[in-house]
């Protein structure tokens, strides 16, 4: 049995990058486990329903993929570049040290969203193995809305690497994101069911199925 922890920046990055994955886990016997690191605050601009109804879309989320725990840092969200890298590294390896995964699904590090990319900074932080012995794979997920439009320069963009065929779980993962109310849209928007399944066709045809979601490897222990 594997357990996985999925680090979600924002609520419903964990289903835009690895929803069909984590379906997969749960139905294989794995454990999974989310971890949200921003919320949303008055100060923001947030009004109270606003944030009312983002604890209801993220309960029904959790119920829908019966994840075994659920972490909230509840850290203001598109702030992360004002906090304490420190802060940031503590509250992520407290999960990590509690969950134990040997599997990590993490924001990709050039993700146009600053949060994006200062999450993974710091989540890479704790997950040295001389630390955490337990965690043997990481795998950076593609965010519709974030990774494409990180800057393709250099070896800046993202290089999909590992192939997950998700086709079988395709149809929940987008009745889950529906869920989220407020993050989703029409087509051409990069968070609609439509652009949502294109993605995935484009990534099978990559790795000969229907539906895939793609990943870059991090690091791999095998062994």
């Amino acid at each position: 049995m594997n357990k996985i922890l999925a680090v979600a920046v924002h609520p419903d990055d964990e289903t835009l990058g690895c929803g069909g994955s984590l379906l997969a886990h749960k139905e294989a016997g794995d454990e999974i486990h989310w971890l949200i690191l921003t919320g949303m605050r008055e100060e923001l601009g947030y009004s109270r329903p606003q944030m009312d109804a983002r604890a209801l879309e993220i309960k029904s989320v959790a119920e829908a993929y019966g994840f075994d725990t659920v972490h909230n840092l509840d850290l203001p969200t598109s702030c992360l570049d004002e906090l304490p890298l420190g802060k940031i590294i503590s509250g992520i390896c407290s999960v990590i040290s509690e969950v134990e995964p040997n599997i990590v699904y993490l924001p990709f590090y050039n993700d146009v969203h600053s949060d994006h990319r200062i999450a993974f900074e710091a989540a890479m932080s704790c997950t040295k193995n001389f630390r955490y012995p337990f965690i043997k794979k990481i795998l950076c997920m593609e965010v519709p809305s974030e990774t494409e439009y990180a800057a393709p320069i250099g070896l800046g963009g993202f290089i999909p690497n590992v192939f997950a065929d998700v086709t079988r779980h395709m149809d929940r993962k987008c009745e889950i994101m529906k869920i989220f109310n407020s993050e989703t849209g029409e087509p051409p928007f990069p968070r609609s069911e439509g652009n949502i399944r294109a993605q995935a066709r484009f990534r099978g045809g990559a790795c000969n199925c229907i539906y895939a979601e793609s990943f870059m490897l991090v690091k791999e222990i095998i062994g």
